[in-house]
């Protein structure tokens, strides 16, 4: 029995996902002509509260589309030092919008509104770079899935109004915070200019993100995705995944939580585990009280063919998901309570 907690990017489709694919109607999507696509997208932005929607191949392809909606080259965009944004779209905040980042020391990837007063260039200081972007990431992947004191957001809201500045979510993981919060979509509407919002994470399905916006921002999302080269045809086979997920795989990210919470408890029992994060969603991040030992950490489950993901310096992730069965959850923990390093 294989088990891959490197992340929930690795499920692959249920059979009740794979019949709605087979089944979608289609049409070429760069006309605007895929009426699954447009079902999909239409459902998204009423869920948010929101005018338009946009269905995109990637969650890093939504970020940075919004960034360059919200920018010009030699603006500065401030988000938190652990930000996605930063450390995993390749430094495209750079190469694609020509923005820099301003990054905010935060508490698990979360920072608070009067740190960010405190982070804004003041606009008729011309020796420094022109804020005009506020981001956060809901929830935090370094933060270990922590989710954002939803207050915090509002507050951080009123600073951008103040100052004319754009407020960008990363919710690349937000169905995770919405059902451990217990708040709504609509909520995070009213609160941001922009949503990026991703389906092949712990929804399950095998591509797709989608951005949702304030209509003055995407009317030009499109012509950004062309440019980015995002734009498919028949697209409606993928969107399809989208709305039975939406039907079917949220409400059971709860189980993915409270298989996480276990996997917490029983790291924090082992006598050669420094700190574990607290459990909030389905992530977990741990860090090993002797860091040279991460490597045979790795290599013990590898050979039990059980898969975690290295952080480096003695830390690591294990992200629990749709295809981590129970079976498998109870032969984890046998696995992990039997460990001596």
């Amino acid at each position: 029995m294989k088990i891959d907690l490197r992340s929930d990017t690795v499920t692959k489709p249920t059979k009740g996902m794979l019949d709605a694919m087979m089944s979608a109607q289609v049409g070429d999507d760069v006309y605007k002509e895929d009426e699954t696509v447009n079902a999909l997208e239409m459902r998204l932005a009423k869920l948010f509260g929101k005018p338009q929607a946009l269905f995109f191949p990637s969650g890093t392809m939504t970020n940075q589309t919004a960034i360059k909606l919200h920018t010009n080259p030699g603006d500065q965009v401030i988000c938190d030092k652990d930000a996605h944004i930063y450390h995993y779209e390749g430094g495209g905040v750079s190469f694609n919008s020509g923005v820099s980042c301003k990054l905010l020391a935060g508490e698990r990837g979360m920072f608070t509104a009067n740190q960010v007063v405190e982070a804004i260039n003041p606009p008729d200081f011309y020796h420094s770079p022109l804020t005009k972007l506020v981001e956060v990431e809901n929830t935090a992947n370094r933060g270990g899935g922590s989710c954002w004191d939803f207050e915090e957001l509002q507050k951080i809201r009123t600073v951008c109004d103040t100052n004319q500045l754009g407020f960008h979510l990363d919710g690349a993981r937000l169905w995770n915070a919405l059902v451990a919060k217990k708040e709504t979509a609509k909520d995070y509407g009213t609160v941001f200019n922009t949503i990026s919002v991703c389906l092949s994470k712990g929804l399950g399905c095998p591509i797709g993100s989608v951005l949702i916006g304030d209509e003055a921002l995407m009317k030009n999302a499109i012509r950004i995705r062309k440019i980015l080269g995002g734009g498919m045809r028949q697209a409606g086979y993928l969107a399809a995944a989208g709305l039975y997920a939406l039907d079917n795989h949220v409400e059971r990210l709860a189980e993915d939580h409270q298989k996480a919470k276990e996997i917490g408890s029983v790291l924090l029992g082992l006598p050669f585990i420094k700190k574990v994060e607290p459990v909030e969603t389905n992530i977990i991040i741990f860090e090993l009280a002797e860091r040279k030992n991460e490597i045979a950490f790795l290599n013990y489950f590898a050979e039990k063919d059980i898969i975690l993901s290295g952080m480096g310096s003695g830390k690591l992730r294990i992200v629990t998901h749709l295809d981590y069965t129970d079976s498998m959850h109870d032969h984890f923990l046998t696995v992990l309570k039997g460990v001596k390093l």
